[in-house]
């Protein structure tokens, strides 16, 4: 995939460049290990008397070289734009201590500042590479078939409409629909599901709808993997827009989306390096007003030089955010940089959509009530009759239902179904007339409804079913009601989101606020709010974020897309292969598991306690070191040890997110 080298490389912190050389990547690594050869070297040479002073001199230098080469480079690279960071402190302080003779000191300071971020570089590659990892899911090349043959060719090559031929076991090459052949995919690339997804070929005289609009049983997609069967797929996105190409591109950018965190370090940084540097220069001549040496004077301030390198303090936020998108990453969940992540650590309140994020988005017969002693078996068989006559969304779901958990067969005794707009669909069936729909209907065909049938359907009604009544010539012989259920797992979802320490959680739908109330009383919904336009449901997060409150919307990132952009965090569910969704979305969960939620929400929320640890870690060695060069108590190696020690622990103690488990943190 072309995209893969270009965009993640991207993807490195400002302080993890791509250090090549002789010794290819790790060159940086063995150039540190060498520095300190020489640097032990020249200490031992220093020791043997009878030997000349130039052997450790020139040891020390060989060290200067390997250990301040890429610092060099680094140092020259931000000057240029202006900037004055870590590494120019570190070349500085190091040439300041050959100034005073001070060679060792200064070859130890280049040592360990070059191993530390040879090191740091090594560490924060485990988390870049869980990243570059997803550039290797798409095969290089696919089989396309070409009348009844087949032909290779690169998947960079392919065209709309291509049919491809995957054979088992084997990965998918592009985004498309099953058209032959079934199986079971491992999506687990791409939407994080642990289980393979039975796919089946989508109908062969089906007009296809927009890629995000055809049924997920029969859209695949690239870098999965096909199962045991044979299958051929209808490319319907080119390699540059497939779902991973995006995903691989947004990823590699989240580092120009910047936490606050971020964003506030490096204000702090700009005034910090330039206050140490007059700092420093100032105490250089402490010798003109204090009893002691010149030697002494710069001795000191190389020092303090050393000690106030916020090394640790550029690193601490950057690895942390990194790790987490990383770990999301691998979850099947796209955060869409340090800003998303830390504001969703804030969040006490989320607002949900309710159709497709916590309902199933579709209508499953919730009810089946033979009335004035018309036999269940036969009930089901005259509606499963003449509802598979209809194409409307509804009769389809009674029918699959009463197929699949009744076990009914359709006898194909009914004819000349007519539907009568606002009232329901008659039908002739097995020499008499039958009615499906609501009172109205039953009233035009003189078919009488009972007190006790209005009390039934009115609590039907109350719990967010829609009602319809059956009835045969003119006697009223049954209600059915299909309704959008809940998800199985919005209710756990929801008590593990309230268990850390989420304290609203509010439906936003356009259904009637009863079918708003009924459900979230189901699930553990705090509230709902029903009747809303996308205008209003904007209205409702507004109202929301008052008294500067951090709100979520979750929704399926299309009709939600308003209220997305202007809550806090706009989270999109079932993202894969949903162009909009990814576009719209701070956060994307890829597959369409709403119990995908809390996981996140807690790795974000362990992550700013990451940063916050690094930060006083960062701040803390800073503020304990500066001082102590000051007045003398520790000198330039002390220094170094502490500080590049520092660096180290606030890397590991961020790569800890790679390894983030909410069970394990409830």
């Amino acid at each position: 995939m072309e995209i893969t080298q270009s965009q993640t490389n991207k993807s490195s912190h400002n302080n993890d460049h791509q250090h090549g050389g002789i010794l290819g990547e790790k060159t940086e690594l063995y150039f540190a290990i060498i520095s300190g050869v020489f640097f032990f070297l020249g200490l031992i040479l220093s020791k043997l008397t009878p030997l000349a002073e130039w052997t450790s001199l020139a040891s020390y230098i060989l060290a200067y070289f390997f250990g301040g080469y890429f610092t060099l480079l680094e140092a020259i690279e931000k000057t240029r734009k202006g900037e004055f960071e870590i590494d120019f402190l570190m070349i500085a302080a190091a040439i300041g201590a050959a100034y005073i003779d001070s060679w060792a000191e200064g070859a130890l300071l280049l040592f360990l500042f070059s191993l530390g971020h040879a090191l740091e570089h090594h560490a924060l590659n485990k988390a870049t590479k869980s990243i570059e990892a997803l550039g290797e899911l798409s095969p290089k090349t696919a089989l396309v078939r070409k009348g009844s043959a087949t032909v290779e060719v690169a998947v960079e090559d392919l065209q709309l409409d291509d049919i491809i031929v995957v054979k088992p076991n084997s990965k998918i090459s592009a985004d498309g629909v099953i058209v032959k052949g079934s199986s079971s995919i491992d999506q687990s690339s791409i939407t994080g599901e642990s289980m393979p997804i039975d796919k089946t070929a989508i109908a062969p005289d089906a007009k296809l709808p927009k890629f995000n609009e055809i049924d997920s049983s029969n859209v695949v997609f690239t870098g999965t993997l096909n199962g045991d069967n044979l299958i051929e797929i209808r490319v319907l996105k080119l390699n540059k827009d497939a779902t991973i190409s995006r995903l691989i591109k947004m990823v590699s950018e989240v580092e120009t989306k910047k936490s606050p965190t971020q964003v506030q370090t490096k204000k702090f940084e700009k005034w910090f390096v330039p206050s140490v540097i007059i700092l420093v220069i100032t105490l250089s001549f402490a010798h003109l007003v204090i009893d002691e040496t010149i030697r002494e004077s710069l001795y000191r301030a190389i020092s303090v030089l050393v000690a106030s390198s916020p090394c640790a303090l550029a690193i601490s936020t950057p690895s942390a955010v990194l790790s987490a998108i990383a770990r999301a990453a691998k979850k099947g969940v796209l955060i869409k940089g340090g800003r998303a992540l830390e504001d969703m650590g804030t969040l006490k309140i989320i607002a949900f959509d309710k159709t497709g994020t916590l309902t199933e988005g579709k209508p499953k017969l919730t009810n089946i009530l033979p009335l004035n002693g018309f036999d269940k078996q036969e009930f089901l068989e005259l509606v499963l009759d003449v509802e598979s006559l209809s194409n409307h969304p509804l009769a389809r779901a009674i029918s699959k239902d009463i197929m699949a958990d009744f076990g009914a067969k359709n006898g194909h005794k009914s004819s000349h179904i007519q539907a009568i707009q606002g009232k329901g669909v008659t039908a002739d069936y097995n020499g008499g007339q039958v009615y499906i729909g609501n009172v109205q209907m039953m009233n035009d065909a003189k078919i009488p409804v009972d007190q006790e049938t209005h009390r039934q359907m009115e609590e039907l009604l109350h719990y967010g079913n829609t009602v319809m009544l059956v009835g045969y010539n003119t006697i009223l012989i049954g209600l059915i009601s299909v309704m959008d259920v809940p998800r199985k797992t919005a209710a756990s979802t929801l008590l593990q989101l309230k268990k850390i320490g989420i304290k609203q959680m509010i439906m936003l739908t356009g259904d009637h606020q009863r079918v708003g109330d009924s459900i979230a009383k189901q699930i553990g919904l705090t509230n709902a709010k029903g009747n809303l336009l996308p205008e209003d449901k904007v209205k409702a997060i507004q109202e929301l974020k008052k008294d500067n409150a951090k709100v979520a919307m979750v929704g399926d990132g299309v009709n939600d897309a308003p209220a997305m952009a202007v809550s806090t965090v706009g989270i999109a569910m079932g993202a894969a292969g949903s162009d909009v969704a990814l576009e719209t979305a701070d956060v994307a969960l890829m597959s369409d598991k709403i119990e995908s939620l809390p996981f996140v929400i807690g790795l974000s929320r362990e992550s700013r306690r990451i940063i916050k640890q690094n930060l006083w870690i960062s701040m803390g060695v800073v503020a304990l070191l500066v001082p102590a060069t000051i007045f003398g108590l520790a000198n330039i190696g002390v220094a170094v040890a502490i500080h590049e020690g520092s660096t180290l622990v606030v890397v590991l103690n961020a790569l800890r997110l790679l390894r983030y488990d909410l069970e394990e943190s409830i």
